[in-house]
C-alpha cells in the first residue's frame, strides 16, 4: 500500500491483545502502511489520566504509533495537546497483523519508556513478564521478547530512535 491522501483518511481499529484477551481497542487514523511498518495516529484512548510517575497520559495527548509485521515491538510517540513531545512508550509485542480493518497486536508485558530529551530510559514490567509464564509456555517467544527489549533499550540510549521512526526509513535495525 502506498502513502496517499486516500490512505491517510482510512481508519483502522487497533486491537491490543494480552494473555489471549482483548485489553483495549480504539480507532486510529492510518498514516502509512508499506507492508512492513504500519503507522497510525490516535488520541489517548484511556478514559481518564494515567499517571505512571515518570509521565502522565491524559485527554488531549496524541499518540503516533509505529508497528512492524517483522519486529517484536511497537513504538508510540506521545505528544501533549499542544504538540510538545512527552517521549516514546514502547511495547514489546509479537509482530503486528493487519486483518481487514483491524491492526492486531499481542502485548508481551515488557515495556520501555524514553523521555523526550532521551535522559530517562526505563525498562518496565519485567516482573509482569516473569509472572506471565511465557518463558515456560513459549520459550522462543520469551527469548524474542527479551531480545526486543534489549534492542529498544540500546536504540533509546544510543540516540537511534529518530532514525528508527524516520520516514522513509534509513535503518534496517530490527
Amino acid at each position: 500500500m502506498s502513502a496517499n491522501s486516500a490512505e491517510s483518511a482510512r481508519l483502522l481499529e487497533v486491537v491490543l491483545v494480552k494473555a489471549g484477551r482483548t485489553k483495549i481497542r480504539y480507532p486510529a487514523e492510518l498514516l502509512h502502511d508499506d507492508g512492513t511498518r504500519v503507522t497510525v495516529r490516535a488520541p489517548w484512548a484511556g478514559a481518564s489520566v494515567r499517571d505512571f510517575g515518570f509521565v502522565r497520559f491524559e485527554p488531549g495527548d496524541v499518540f503516533t504509533e509505529h508497528y512492524w509485521r517483522d519486529r517484536w515491538y511497537a513504538v508510540k510517540e506521545v505528544r501533549d495537546a499542544a504538540g510538545v513531545l512527552k517521549g516514546h512508550y514502547c511495547d514489546v509485542t509479537r509482530p503486528a497483523a493487519v486483518l481487514g480493518e483491524e491492526l492486531v497486536v499481542e502485548d508481551l508485558d515488557l515495556d520501555l519508556w524514553r523521555s523526550a530529551d532521551g535522559a530517562a530510559v526505563l525498562r518496565l514490567d519485567e516482573d509482569e513478564f516473569a509472572a506471565s509464564g511465557i518463558e515456560t509456555a513459549d520459550p522462543r517467544a520469551a527469548a524474542a521478547a527479551l531480545d526486543a527489549l534489549d534492542r529498544l533499550e540500546a536504540m533509546a540510549r544510543e540516540g537511534d530512535f529518530e532514525e528508527l521512526l524516520s520516514w522513509p526509513p534509513r535503518s534496517a535495525a530490527g
